[in-house]
Parts: C-alpha cells; sequence; structure tokens
C-alpha cells in the first residue's frame, strides 16, 4: 500500500526539524546538511537507510501473513491463549522470535485485546463469543529487524456498537497515515486522528501511544493519536512509526488491571484498535505492514 505523491512546498516546515519553512532553510543551503544525523543529534530518532527499509518490509510481510491466517480462525468458542500458540507457533517456524515474549515481563507472544480491553491484553482462558471485538497485536523479530500491527476483528456476527467502534478506528488510522508526508508534523498526524474520532462521538486514548520501530521494539518518536496541527517532529523521509489509534466508543479514561498489563475502559464501553508500521518516504509514505483499511 503506498500513497499517491506528494512533494515538499516551500512553506512546508523543512524535514531537517529547524523549524524552518523549507524554502528558508536546506532548499537553499549550498552545503548538504545529514538529516540522518540532525534527527539523531535532535529527536534521538533513527532514519533508517535502504537496506534496513528493506529489512523491516521483509519483517512486515511475515506478520501480515500470520495475522490473516489468525483473522480466518476467528470465532465463536476460541481460545485467547488458542491465537497466542498459533501465532508463537508461526513465528519461531518463519525463523522469527515473537517480540512480545517475555517483554518487560510480558508472558504471551501476542497481545489479545477484547470488548472493553484497550490494549495489551493477556492470552489466557478467556473464550469467544458470538457478537466480540478482539484486537490482535503482532510483533515479529525477523533477522533482527521489527514490524509492529494489529486488526479488530469481529467475532461471528457483529452488534451495531462493534460496527461502529471498529469502523471509526479503521477510519481514524486511514485518516492519519494520509496526512503522512516529509514536512508534515507529528501533531498533523494527532489532529487528524482525533477531530475524526470525536466528531463521530468516540474518545482517543492517550495514554498510549504509536512509536518508532524498526530496529528495536520501541523507538523515538512518541506518535500521539491526539494534538495540533502543526505542532511537534516534521516528519523526514526514512523516518519508520507505527500509528496505532486505541478508540472508545464511550469516554477515554481507562485503568490497569492487576496484572499490570491488561487496560480497560473505566466505563465498560468498547475499545477498537488497527495498526500499521509506516515508513516516510521522499514523496509522501508507504506501509510495511499495508492491509486495507
Amino acid at each position: 500500500m503506498k500513497n499517491k505523491s506528494v512533494k515538499i512546498g516551500p512553506n512546508t516546515l523543512c524535514p531537517c526539524g529547524s523549524g524552518k519553512k523549507y524554502k528558508n532553510c536546506c532548499r537553499n543551503k549550498k552545503i548538504e546538511v545529514s538529516i540522518k544525523e540532525e534527527y539523531k543529534r535532535r529527536y534521538d530518532i533513527h532514519l533508517k537507510d535502504p537496506d534496513q527499509i528493506q529489512g523491516i518490509r521483509k519483517c512486515g510481510d511475515l506478520l501480515i501473513s500470520i495475522l490473516n491466517k489468525v483473522e480466518q480462525m476467528i470465532k465463536p468458542g476460541l481460545k485467547t491463549d488458542d491465537i497466542n500458540t498459533f501465532v508463537h507457533e508461526e513465528t519461531i517456524k518463519a525463523g522469527a522470535v515473537p517480540a512480545p515474549l517475555h517483554y518487560k515481563g510480558f508472558p504471551k507472544s501476542v497481545c489479545v485485546s477484547v470488548n472493553d480491553v484497550i490494549c495489551h491484553g493477556i492470552p489466557g482462558d478467556r473464550v469467544l463469543t458470538d457478537g466480540d471485538i478482539v484486537n490482535v497485536d503482532i510483533t515479529p523479530i525477523l533477522d533482527g529487524y521489527y514490524a509492529d500491527a494489529s486488526k479488530t476483528f469481529f467475532v461471528g456476527t457483529p452488534t451495531e456498537q462493534g460496527k461502529k467502534i471498529v469502523s471509526v478506528a479503521s477510519e481514524s488510522l486511514k485518516r492519519g497515515i494520509e496526512v503522512m508526508a516529509p514536512g508534515v508534523t507529528l501533531g498533523d498526524i494527532g489532529y487528524a486522528i482525533q477531530s475524526y474520532a470525536e466528531s463521530q462521538g468516540c474518545s482517543v486514548v492517550r495514554e498510549f501511544v504509536g512509536h518508532g520501530v524498526g530496529i528495536d521494539f520501541h523507538e523515538q518518536p512518541q506518535v500521539l493519536h491526539f494534538g495540533t496541527r502543526g505542532k511537534g517532529i516534521p516528519l523526514a523521509p526514512g523516518m519508520v512509526i507505527t500509528i496505532e489509534p486505541m478508540i472508545n466508543l464511550g469516554k477515554r479514561d481507562l485503568h490497569v488491571l492487576e496484572d499490570r498489563w491488561t487496560a480497560v475502559t473505566n466505563d465498560g464501553s468498547l475499545s477498537a484498535q488497527f495498526e500499521q508500521t509506516l515508513l516516510v518516504t521522499e514523496t509522501g509514505w508507504e506501509s510495511l505492514t499495508p492491509y486495507a483499511l
């Protein structure tokens, strides 16, 4: 999934991160400045080179192949731990490693979040029932590279509430992705997501965010799913990030269960999430974990 070509305009914030307009910055510089070095120094962001991008893309291909297989197995009567077993075995069989397993003590190979669980659901004996929604969040490590993506699925026949929150969450990710281009700020992404989700009567979770990814599980920058246009770090070619809005049907307030991982809505409302790993290109963006939204 690739976007339409987008050019850096003279009045766009310069992707070097100076905060100046492109026409007053790098466009007129006679001495070439390494944006990669500048982003590392200024933001601790590692802009990826072509070999690294290809490694992440290959990992993303594996992730999507597993996620597509998971979608086929989702049905009433399935235990969330059955999903974990399948993802773990498919990951290992491909010569990869499941990144979530033992990450900061997380006990499983995948996050499985049902209904009012916002994120970080621990697979176990819970049985999926007709009308549930379930998010499956997968992160393999292949040849040292990470890719991260998730989708929210219907279990059996969806409810009207389920259809609404899944639709809004999917469209929220789509709108966040579509604004991506060099010089666009992280605040522009957050604004696109927040303004749409709230216009639909839903809320955006603020405690959990997207992030840089590729050579580590969680890198800089943090990608907020709410924000103000023109604020935050400008995107630059070679930046690889996740956008992963968590959208609640009710209020955004949450709490974390005693397991110290599972985040749930305070009001018991449904929550849905979609996530992709995304590359900022010279002309816009490319999804390294592509699926239709």
